[in-house]
């Protein structure tokens, strides 16, 4: 299935977005994004769908990830300088919602041990479930840091009740090359999901967090 943006196209977007946080310079790296309407799409009739897919460039290398781990993971995730909760933090939130909430507001994703995700829901309720951040588990073989990189490359697409999407593709940071690769991936996976693949896509945009969109479709 080829994709129906152009390559020219899609690099004088991304030149037009990198040029436009250049001239107006703002103290926090801008993310980038992919701004995505569909048609011939009924959300309430039509399959919902979602997926996630990981990038080659990590879009978001400062998204707030947290370790609730046993002993060694805990360790490990200070070594890398990632937050981290023990057992005996999580017992001491004592299944107050408030604070489960305010926990899951602080973070995008957690990582968690197999001995502690099991415990979870007695620990903490329903909360992060509630909130969709319910932890990912690590095991011993993997390395906290290079998961937590995985979930910071990962993009989610997730239709809910509106025919469009955003998600987060890169950041003005990047090399050109870079976004160009991350973007492609983006918009082929995407369409792959859609039922109709590219007779579902009514415009695709990029644009910077404070910057204007560029319509490549």
């Amino acid at each position: 299935m080829a994709s129906k943006v152009s390559g020219e196209v899609l690099r004088e977007g991304i030149a037009g977005v990198l040029e436009g946080s250049k001239s107006k310079a703002r103290k926090f790296t801008e993310t980038v994004e992919l701004q995505i309407g569909l048609k011939n799409y009924d959300p309430q009739k039509d399959k919902r769908f979602s997926g996630s897919v990981k990038l080659p460039y990590c879009p978001r290398p400062h998204l707030k990830v947290c370790v609730l781990g046993d002993h060694k993971h805990c360790e490990e995730a200070q070594i890398a300088g990632i937050d981290a909760m023990s057992v005996d933090d999580l017992k001491k939130l004592n299944k107050n919602k408030k604070l489960v909430k305010k926990l899951a507001k602080q973070y995008a994703a957690f990582l968690s041990s197999d001995s502690v995700i099991k415990q979870i829901p007695r620990l903490l309720g329903p909360g992060l479930n509630k909130a969709g951040k319910f932890p990912t588990l690590i095991t011993h073989q993997d390395s906290v840091e290079n998961k937590a990189t995985e979930i910071r490359s990962s993009v989610k697409y997730q239709l809910k009740k509106v025919l469009c999407l955003g998600v987060a593709v890169g950041n003005v940071s990047m090399a050109e090359r870079e976004l160009y690769i991350n973007i492609q991936m983006s918009i082929n996976f995407l369409v792959s999901l859609l039922k109709k693949n590219w007779q579902n896509v009514k415009s695709l945009y990029i644009k910077s967090t404070m910057g204007k969109p560029y319509r490549l479709y």
